[in-house]
């Protein structure tokens, strides 16, 4: 349930412009019977923080020009992932793509529920590394306010949602099966935050990137077969009412022993100088 490019390979889970028509294989596809790898459907209104980036003519019309997942965190203040806004995801600067925008409060991507909102601005994090994964965040300001009820509230350090076996949600339209079976509604796949050693043995430095605890967070099962997968980078990973990842990369969809990994929000807080659970309602 991520959104990168080749999250088969090394993942940042989004959809590429060029390649948005052309089912991505994984080299390790999940088990045929996981929905949203290891998930269920779900309607917005139980996570109407969850929004979709859309950009029709860059990704064309088959699903409301959905390539990646957000969270709104204020009212006009949405956190993604910076490799979603990438220019080799988008074939330009985000500033130079005229149609970007946040599909909010819509279930299915096809219908008319919810809005699509035009976004004014976008700020990626200039400290992303795309070799290590690390910093793999970025903020969207909507020209139109969401409902507060609407926004999720955030973890921040210290957090007791960010303990390992903790129950969490992530969310999106992504890839169901890991073989290019992308969803058209939403949905939710539970997982459990995992401990910072786990994902530094998965993930100690290689061409997929590397587990920094101080960024990154860690979850799935360990066993595999419920994760994020292409098609959900930037989007939310829940636990205990609260934001706690981005949904950001990892190796294959629902892989044993290869969880995915999440940009820390407690880290995103520090960075931004964010110090409440809630974003200022004017973003960056």
């Amino acid at each position: 349930m991520r959104c990168r490019i080749a999250r088969a390979l090394a993942r940042p889970l989004v959809l590429a412009a060029a390649a948005a028509a052309i089912p991505l294989m994984s080299a390790a596809p999940a088990a045929a019977d996981s929905i949203v790898v290891g998930g269920f459907p779900v309607d917005v209104s139980e996570s109407p923080w969850t929004v979709a980036l859309s950009s029709r003519d860059r990704f064309g019309g088959t699903r409301a020009g959905q390539f990646c997942g957000g969270v709104a965190v204020g009212p006009t203040t949405v956190l993604t992932a910076a490799h979603c806004l990438g220019e080799d995801v988008l074939g330009a600067p985000p500033d130079r793509i005229s149609d970007l925008k946040v599909i909010a409060g819509r279930t299915a991507l096809l219908s008319d529920q919810g809005r699509e909102i035009r976004v004014r601005d976008t700020w990626v994090n200039p400290d992303y590394d795309g070799a290590s994964n690390a910093g793999d965040f970025a903020v969207l300001s909507l020209t139109e306010p969401l409902p507060q009820d609407s926004v999720v509230g955030m973890a921040a350090g210290g957090d007791p949602a960010y303990r390992p076996g903790t129950s969490a949600f992530v969310y999106g339209w992504g890839d169901l099966t890991g073989v290019g079976d992308y969803a058209l509604s939403l949905r939710a796949a539970p997982v459990q935050v995992l401990s910072d050693a786990l994902c530094e043995e998965a993930y100690p430095g290689s061409a997929d990137g590397t587990y920094l605890a101080e960024s990154m967070l860690c979850a799935g099962e360990e066993e595999g077969g419920r994760d994020a997968c292409q098609g959900d980078s930037g989007g939310p990973l829940v636990a205990q009412g609260k934001l706690v990842g981005l949904v950001s990369w990892g190796s294959g969809c629902g892989r044993a022993g290869s969880p995915g990994v999440y940009t820390r929000v407690s880290d995103v807080m520090r960075t931004l100088g964010w110090g409440t659970a809630r974003a200022p309602r004017t973003g960056v």
